[in-house]
């Protein structure tokens, strides 16, 4: 792939190009963002990781807590090396075109080559993108399992709260990253879509916001989130 590849591409393309990257950087500003009326899924749960971490510095014994960190710290390392074993897979079939070319050309698809490369490589991007996200989500649920067992086991230690306050800080980083590597998987499928035409990858880049703007603005999941606890009945 050279210079010439990118010349290829039309007005079209890079109006999708343009719709993508929109809806990728925009969508995730709202769902970090702290500052709007309501609050996403991500923002709602980081409160929750706050008040884990303030349980935290009274459980005893703390080895529930040590058996969700093993557990979030292997979801990050599972996801990073399936991306990384699809980042592979993909390179190689940029590297590898002349068949796709074939089978683009029985789907009255753009059977350039050059193209087709240019093409794969926004979801090489995307995967790559993620692979990074979750790599550094795990190194900080990995610091934040660290300033966990830096928690004094005396609740009155002078130390205790500061100590479990930064570890929920580092723990919503970490969660933070992680979500950043999910939203990027998403769009790495859409991006594949671009084999298919400019119209179909706004399309599936417009499919893909909804469905990830719905998971964290309209879910079920979030109502219950925001289901206050019950307070118990009233005394007669």
């Amino acid at each position: 792939m050279n210079a010439a590849s990118l010349l290829q591409l039309t007005a079209l393309d890079l109006i999708a190009l343009a719709v993508m990257a929109g809806l990728w950087l925009g969508l995730g500003l709202w769902i970090e963002s702290t500052r709007v009326a309501k609050p996403s899924v991500t923002v709602l749960m980081a409160e929750y990781r706050r008040e884990w971490m303030r349980q935290f510095v009274t459980r005893t014994p703390r080895m529930y807590d040590a058996s969700i960190m093993a557990n979030l710290r292997q979801s990050t390392s599972f996801l990073a090396s399936a991306t990384m074993i699809a980042l592979g897979a993909l390179l190689a079939l940029i590297g590898n075109t002349d068949r796709l070319a074939g089978v683009a050309e029985d789907l009255a698809l753009a059977a350039n080559p050059a193209l087709i490369e240019v093409r794969l490589l926004l979801a090489a991007l995307f995967l790559t993108h993620a692979f990074l996200k979750f790599l550094w989500a795990n190194r900080l649920f990995g610091y934040s399992a660290i300033m966990m067992s830096a928690v004094p086991n005396d609740p009155a230690d002078p130390l205790a709260q500061p100590r479990a306050r930064q570890s929920a800080e580092i723990n919503i980083r970490a969660a933070y990253n992680f979500n950043r590597g999910l939203r990027a998987t998403y769009f790495a499928l859409a991006a594949l879509t671009w084999m298919l035409g400019p119209l179909v990858l706004i399309a599936a880049a417009l499919a893909v916001s909804w469905l990830i703007w719905s998971r964290e603005f309209a879910s079920h999941s979030r109502e219950i989130l925001l289901d206050p606890p019950p307070t118990g009945e009233k005394a007669p």
